[in-house]
């Protein structure tokens, strides 16, 4: 089977507690549909957990509006630890995480209205579209901006969405940008950057000279999900100025606070193995055959960015439609590529969880 990219599935987010942090999330962004939550050993992830087994508790959420979701993370078996110094734009990891918006401007003032901590203002990216930050309350960084490819409109009053994509700080554009634009399928620059930037003001050290790089996919993902998950970019910073620039989860785990990987959906996975490990990508971890997330299934596997970014891929085997009923759908049958149809997307609607 070949390669195919069918989006991004989710940004994990290592968080204190799941529950009290899904609904900030519900109530700003929408993600009110439950996939999956399970609580388990991590047995695979040992290279990233300081050699041994760690417990924790899972949860995926995904927005019926469109984009991809959030694995929210918790440990069990130990305290989920913060960066020993203060995260600041350059440093090397996911640094903020894109939120589509069908009304960047509404999105701003139903933000402000409901108490959401603004960093800066509302401003112009160098596309020329409406932009803003905004921080959750355990102080991760999320950017609001106009979103497309909607799947369902429920009304939300955010006016967002879910997942539209990241911003990952990197040490050297020119080596990481292969990565994204030939295996993750971000062929095309929207823009490429110099400068000091007005919607990067508030951020810590955004004041500073960077290079920015905005890449998206021009052709639509396909596969199963593809209509859901809907179009993402990818924004890579490198600071031009700072010299003491770090790696964001530099002595910590996996799993530990902020973004942990950023997941994508995809098929074809033997494929891809070998176009990563010819191009210098090697899986890192991979469950091989099909791992079991007590409600949902399939394979993963990990690679590293060249600043160590870890970037999950998932081929999805089954997930829930109406756990009580024994409803899931089934997808290793299925056409490589092929759309579901949209009224099972719709159904898994029927897992939103209710404030």
């Amino acid at each position: 089977m070949e390669k195919i990219i069918c989006g991004i599935q989710q940004m994990g987010i290592g968080v204190p507690d799941v529950q009290e942090i899904w609904k900030w999330y519900r109530k700003f962004f929408g993600v009110n549909i439950r996939v999956f939550e399970d609580a388990a050993e991590a047995p695979l992830m040992t290279r990233y957990t300081g050699d041994k087994v760690q417990s924790r508790t899972a949860s995926l959420a995904l927005s019926m509006d469109g984009g991809g979701g959030f694995e929210i993370w918790q440990y069990t078996s130990r305290n989920t630890e913060k960066a020993e110094f203060p995260i600041q734009l350059g440093d090397y990891g996911l640094y903020a995480c894109k939120i589509k918006s069908r009304d960047v401007e509404k999105s701003y003032a139903y933000f402000k209205a409901n108490g959401a901590k603004i960093i800066g203002e509302l401003s112009k990216a160098p596309n020329g579209e409406l932009t803003f930050f905004a921080e959750d309350p355990n102080g991760n960084i999320f950017n609001i901006v106009q979103g497309d490819g909607w799947f369902k409109d429920t009304k939300h009053p955010s006016h967002c969405g879910a997942v539209a994509g990241t911003i990952i700080g990197v040490s050297d554009i020119d080596k990481s940008i292969d990565l994204y634009q030939d295996i993750l399928g971000y062929e095309t620059v929207e823009y490429d950057e110099t400068g000091v930037f007005d919607d990067l003001a508030g951020l810590p050290q955004g004041n500073k000279k960077v290079r920015r790089v905005l890449l998206k996919h021009s052709a639509p993902r396909r596969g199963p999900f593809a209509k859901l998950l809907g179009p993402s970019k990818i924004e890579l910073v490198q600071s031009l100025e700072r010299d003491e620039c770090r790696k964001i989860f530099e002595n910590r785990f996996w799993g530990d606070w902020g973004f942990i990987h950023l997941c994508f959906d995809i098929q074809g996975m033997d494929a891809l193995q070998k176009e990563c490990e010819s191009k210098g990508y090697p899986f890192t971890v991979d469950s091989s055959n099909t791992f079991d997330m007590g409600e949902a299934g399939g394979r993963f596997s990990y690679i590293e960015d060249p600043d160590g970014t870890w970037i999950e891929f998932v081929e999805t085997h089954k997930v829930p439609i109406m756990k009580k009923l024994g409803w899931y759908i089934h997808l290793q049958k299925r056409e490589p590529g092929k759309h579901l149809p949209n009224w099972m997307l719709r159904a898994m609607g029927m897992n939103k969880v209710k404030d």
